[in-house]
């Protein structure tokens, strides 16, 4: 695990100021800049909308008396796009905005939601109920 967490917080801020350069190069510094606050506000925004979507989803399957299971996903991948686009950069901005369009984000809960039943068939992971 410390392994994993290690890469995670060094290749991605070395992938993330890689693609800055490259691209600041490419178009500019400051157009660079213009487009990290592009995807900053038109993320918040996304974030905002998609939240309150997901949430009065949620709200709509409780007094349906269902678990909203799938919509709880939805509302973790909302959750982590919006943080991932706190993050400074062009490929975390584009994987948190993909998070936060719905077509995008169904393949990641399809996704999650085939690891979930395989460590619950394999036993790695187990439910119990009080």
């Amino acid at each position: 695990m410390f392994l994993k967490l290690f890469l995670l917080f060094t290749l991605i801020p070395v992938a993330e100021l890689y693609v800055l350069i490259k691209v600041g190069g490419m178009i500019g510094a400051f157009n660079t800049i213009l487009i990290i606050f592009f995807t900053a506000i038109v993320g918040a925004y996304l974030a905002k909308s998609e939240g309150m979507l997901v949430l009065s989803r949620i709200q709509e399957a409780i007094r349906r008396g269902q678990a909203p299971g799938r919509e709880l996903l939805h509302g973790v991948f909302v959750l982590a796009g919006g943080l991932l686009l706190l993050t400074p950069g062009l490929i975390t901005d584009f994987l948190g905005i993909s998070m936060l369009l719905p077509p995008s984000r169904e393949i990641y809960i399809r996704r999650a939601e085939r690891i979930i039943r395989d460590r619950i068939e394999t036993g790695q992971w187990h439910i119990s109920f009080f």
